[in-house]
């Protein structure tokens, strides 16, 4: 599921806690903002979801919210914590598991 929260050209604050909702299987997205150079999207897992290895053409950003997961980028393994940053440059190999629900907020950034 995608909503839609906010319109681009606007001012825009929200508490990402209070936008959390762990579905019962698989991933809740919700778009925040976009424009013609970016996205930013509030992703929340349910614990047991994993999508498997897969690349963007459009550099990515997750700042973990809440919950625990994994990462595993250029095949190094990273754990995803509540405050852990991670870049993802374009067309790099990654695939991520949450270990618990897990909520993190992602970016896009460049022209599709």
């Amino acid at each position: 599921m995608n909503t839609k929260v906010a319109s681009s050209n606007t001012s825009f604050t929200a508490t990402l806690q209070d936008l959390i909702e762990y579905p019962t299987s698989g991933i809740l997205s919700k778009v925040l903002l976009k424009d013609n150079n970016s996205q930013y999207s509030l992703f929340c897992w349910a614990a047991g979801t994993e999508i498997g290895e897969h690349t963007s053409n459009r550099n990515a950003a997750i700042t973990v919210v809440e919950g625990r997961g994994n990462i595993n980028l250029e095949g190094r393994d990273i754990t995803l914590a509540p405050g852990v940053f991670v870049f993802i440059p374009a067309n790099a190999p990654h695939a991520v598991q949450a270990q618990e629900n897990l909520a993190f907020l992602l970016i896009f950034s460049g022209n599709s």
